[in-house]
């Protein structure tokens, strides 16, 4: 094995590692679930609360004057626009004998365009028998008004091509008169008029004005017959073609829709807080996060303790895994010739009972004493098995026998004594469940573990998550990882490894495992430019 006196710097670590922003969000579950769960109940719920009142529906085929094939909607957005005047609210409640006021009935009622000639008209009431009739009512006021308003444009437009004519005849009987005073039977004027050149003009430019007003008279005659002909046309083509009914409302339809809708809505807004959450907070869940933190590896996990009953092949596994950590733990303590600690973080109770299995397991060698460090009752109200290892508080430590073997068990979450940590044990197995502590607070724990002179042998993740596949093993430092005989020889001879992961130690070029003369233990804690990793 090789050995290096210069530290390699760490690779850059990701912004934002999707894999760990994944397994964060999928372990608040609860989290979104909830919000999912909540928005499908607000949404059924809403369904229900505000259901619409009962509402009519009527449609009116709407003719115009102008009507053209390339109109852009311009007239219907007309009709739509004065069917929401007080005038047509007003005449409709006259004919419903109704004593509502117009400016309150305008809010109960909309009309839209469905073509340039189509309108719909849906209007809301206290019952449905109620709304029917205010539609039909709406629609017989609106046509009222709409051929009202024609005719008078139709008669307008009449009027005013008619005064034109009479105008132009007035002119018509003066230029006929000036043309008889000219004719060749006025007497002496007369023949003057055909000797002189320009007489004879000016009676050639009378007849002309007397054809073109004629023409002119004709067709203002003619554009009137049109304006009234127009009328009866429009008229007929204004009516209603879609008799009022009920607008059919399915509350069950309603209710699943909404549900669904809620239920999407609620979802995404669980998951964004999930996502906002896991990166604000920086908990570290994989394990390969969670041992280049500490500057440990992970040595053994174990799933938490369901809070509801498991199926029996549930209750074997986990009996198991726990069988085998204790034997694990065990191994370790026989191994170490200073006392050994669990420090908890985040999981008093499983490492309580932890403790107790392993003292347990050693009490076939000899006498064994736990030591508890704990801030709570949780090694306290642990189940004691008769005959089992003695629980002693941390006062009582020196009261223990030389030949009796101690267990120790502290916590290091915020608050810790951590001068008091040494009294537990020169050698520690953190026991810590995955996601509960900060990146910062890990590292906050490494730090104060290697001033303490305290060695870390390896660290037990409870509740890691299923799904991760990284590799929690630091390469660096044998004595991190319990490997070989020499694993906890490393601290007395002063070579201490740097956290490293796997893949770090393959970008060496040769794959080899390689570890760093330090001058002091704290630097086994990673550098602040290495918190990421």
């Amino acid at each position: 094995m090789s050995t290096s006196t210069t530290a390699e710097p760490a690779a850059a670590a990701p912004l934002l590692d999707l894999q760990s922003l994944v397994v964060a969000v999928r372990r608040r579950r609860r989290l979104w679930s909830a919000a999912a769960l909540l928005g499908l109940l607000g949404g059924a719920a809403s369904a229900v609360l505000l259901a619409p009142p009962p509402t009519a529906v009527t449609k009116v085929l709407v003719a115009h004057q102008g009507d053209h094939p390339n109109d852009t909607g311009t007239l219907m957005r007309t009709d739509v626009a004065l069917l929401g005047t007080t005038r047509i609210a007003d005449r409709a409640l006259k004919s419903l004998k109704s004593s509502d006021k117009p400016e309150d009935f305008l809010g109960e009622y909309r009309g839209t365009g469905l073509t340039n000639n189509l309108l719909q008209i849906d209007v809301t009431g206290d019952s449905e028998k109620e709304a029917v009739a205010r539609a039909g009512a709406l629609a017989d006021a609106f046509v009222a008004d709409h051929v009202r308003r024609m005719r008078e444009a139709a008669t307008a437009e009449a009027e005013a091509l008619l005064d034109q004519r009479d105008r132009m005849r007035g002119e018509l009987a003066q230029v006929n008169k000036t043309i008889g005073d000219r004719s060749p039977g006025s007497g002496n004027d007369a023949e003057a008029s055909a000797d002189d050149p320009r007489a004879s003009a000016s009676t050639e430019s009378l007849f002309a004005r007397r054809a073109e007003l004629n023409s002119r008279i004709a067709d203002f005659d003619q554009r009137a017959a049109e304006a009234r002909t127009g009328t009866p046309r429009v008229v007929a083509g204004t009516q209603i073609v879609d008799a009022p009914r009920v607008v059919k409302h399915s509350l069950p339809r309603a209710a699943v829709t909404n549900a669904v809708i809620g239920l999407v809505l609620g979802l995404a807004l669980g998951l964004a807080l999930a996502a906002v959450g896991a990166v604000v907070a920086d908990r570290p869940v994989l394990r390969r996060e969670i041992a280049a933190n500490l500057g440990a590896s992970v040595v053994a996990e174990l799933r938490r303790t369901p809070r509801r009953p498991a199926w029996p092949w549930q209750r074997r596994r986990t009996r198991a895994a726990r069988t085998r950590l204790v034997t694990t733990l065990a191994r370790t303590v026989r191994g170490c010739a200073e006392p050994v600690s669990l420090l908890e973080l985040g999981c008093a109770r499983e490492t309580s009972a932890i403790a107790l299995d392993v003292a347990g397991a050693l009490a076939a060698d000899g006498p064994v004493a736990v030591v508890d460090g704990l801030p709570g009752p949780h090694l306290a109200r642990s189940r004691h098995k008769p005959g089992g290892p003695a629980v002693v508080g941390g006062e009582e430590a020196g009261t223990i026998p030389q030949e009796t073997r101690r267990l120790g068990v502290g916590s290091v979450a915020p608050g810790t004594a951590w001068t008091d940590l040494r009294y537990l044990g020169g050698h520690t197995v953190l026991v810590v469940r995955a996601g509960h502590g900060s990146a910062a607070w890990l590292h906050t724990v490494a730090r104060q573990l290697a001033d303490q002179g305290i060695a870390v042998a390896g660290v037990v993740l409870i509740d890691p998550d299923p799904r991760d596949r990284t590799d929690g093993t630091l390469w660096d430092g044998p004595h991190t990882a319990l490997r070989g005989p020499d694993g906890g020889s490393a601290r007395h001879n002063g070579t201490v490894g740097r956290p490293r992961t796997e893949r770090q130690a393959r970008q060496n070029g040769t794959g080899r495992l390689r570890t760093e003369r330090l001058s002091t233990p704290a630097a086994r804690v990673p550098d602040s430019d290495q918190e990421g990793q």
